[in-house]
């Protein structure tokens, strides 16, 4: 696997300066050979890949290979940003359409594992999440169900239900319209409730 530059996996106990520099600043000085000023920048949106690759990679070490190709993808791709956008929304354009490239290159041999379950190694905040075995039970379903959906399907509902954003984001972000948005909610929910229900008659 290509790698980031070393610089890239910093401390995250690093002292920052008070007087940090704009995002756009960062890009400058990245494009102008700063490695540095990369490390920087991706510390401020790391936790932001971490969590939206972590609804799409199962385990450690698939979650670590999905967020470092997101970096890399970010990092080549610095020279092509302009601001006339925020870097935010740039950021996460490459998050969500490199997580559905990654469903899509990994969709046969995943067809062919069992699902195993909400790894631990993930952000640990997500402990939190599960006061009970019945909560971790309920997401690892829909996990279990959001796997059966194709790449497209599995975006959308992912980002729509699990993440939280608005259709008009969603098509933003993906580049599909937002009646396309709407209409793959649609049919991915009624297709995750009908297996659910198939399902539970066994």
């Amino acid at each position: 696997m290509r790698l980031l530059p070393a610089i890239l996996y910093f401390d995250k106990k690093r002292i920052v300066s008070t007087e940090q520099p704009t995002d756009a600043e960062l890009v400058l000085q990245t494009t102008a050979g700063d490695e540095s000023a990369f490390a920087v920048l991706a510390g401020r949106y790391r936790s932001r890949a971490f969590s939206t690759a972590s609804r799409f990679a199962r385990g450690k070490q698939e979650l670590e290979d999905l967020t470092q190709d997101i970096f890399l993808k970010i990092w080549k791709g610095l020279p092509t940003f302009r601001e006339d956008a925020p870097f935010e929304h740039w950021c996460m354009k490459i998050i969500v359409r490199t997580c559905y490239d990654f469903l899509r290159k990994n969709r046969k041999r995943r067809e062919n594992e069992v699902l195993a379950g909400e790894s631990t190694s993930l952000l640990e905040t997500k402990k939190a999440d599960f006061p009970d075995s019945r909560r971790k039970e309920a997401w690892e379903v829909v996990h279990h169900l959001l796997s059966q959906l194709n790449e497209k399907d599995r975006t959308v509902v992912t980002l729509l239900d699990l993440e939280e954003r608005s259709v008009k984001e969603i098509a933003q972000l993906t580049g599909w319209s937002e009646s396309n948005v709407k209409v793959r909610a649609h049919r991915a929910r009624k297709k995750m409730k009908h297996l659910y229900e198939t399902q539970s008659e066994r």
